[in-house]
């Protein structure tokens, strides 16, 4: 894709302005009239000559370059991505996969706020029955408890991020791949985005054959299995005890 930046350049002239002050010369009117003269200021001198100034230096004059082959003549093709993305069956899966995640996360985060909730709830109700030392041992195992679960939140919303990032970037490519090919087919060398456009002929459009060969390329991206989908761990069993040795008499 052809990405066109457009710059602004934004020039300010200079104004300068001027506003009468005691003692200044105005024109149309002779020197020493319609204005008072302060008290304590000495008359103004003649102005000296300025002294010569130095001649302006003249920029280097610029060597031409030999001339260059000139472009071809613009054959365009104009490419609407949001639509091609609506009929992609390799995003419309990406797409899913990931919103089901991100719903997955946010009810984990809820699920898991409420039990601290109730664990705070239920050591308010417990507090009159322990210990100072046994009462702040409950709350920091409990704000520990806290502070690892959000640092893992925030750790899974960070990973789900980049691997969306990463799909999209992989059907990215393989779209590039397929304008290139139908821009080549129809002698087409410049291709600009729906958008930009504000008039074209039917011709000039190449939206649906570039979703039609995107679908034949890629129909789905392999992502990673949801670590969140995995059960959790069992715990570890202690193994019993072996049975004691007969003593011998």
């Amino acid at each position: 894709m052809i990405r066109l930046v457009l710059a602004a350049l934004l020039a300010f002239p200079m104004v300068a302005a001027a506003q009468n002050q005691p003692g200044w010369f105005v024109p149309g009117q002779p020197q020493g009239q319609g204005q008072a003269q302060p008290q304590g200021q000495r008359p103004a001198q003649p102005a000296q000559p300025a002294q010569a100034q130095r001649p302006a230096q003249q920029p280097a004059a610029i060597t031409p370059l030999p001339p260059g082959t000139p472009p071809p003549a613009a054959v365009i093709g104009v490419v609407d991505v949001p639509e091609i993305q609506r009929v992609s069956t390799a995003f419309n899966q990406v797409r899913q996969e990931i919103e089901r995640r991100r719903t997955k996360l946010n009810d984990d985060v809820q699920n898991e706020q409420q039990r601290w909730r109730d664990e705070q709830q239920r050591l308010g109700n417990e507090r009159g029955g322990m210990s100072p030392e046994q009462l702040r041992n409950r709350e920091r195992a409990l704000q520990d408890q806290i502070t690892d679960g959000q640092r893992i939140f925030r750790d899974r919303a960070r990973d789900l991020e980049q691997l969306a990032q990463q799909a999209l970037r992989e059907i990215e490519q393989a779209l590039a791949i397929v304008i290139r090919q139908v821009a080549a087919s129809r002698n087409i060398n410049m291709v600009l985005p729906r958008p930009l456009v504000i008039f074209n002929e039917p011709p000039f459009d190449m939206t649906e054959e570039v979703a039609v060969q995107l679908n034949r390329m890629i129909t789905n991206v392999n992502l990673p299995p949801d670590p969140s989908a995995a059960p959790p761990p069992r715990p570890a069993t202690t193994p019993a005890p072996a049975p004691a040795a007969p003593r011998r008499n």
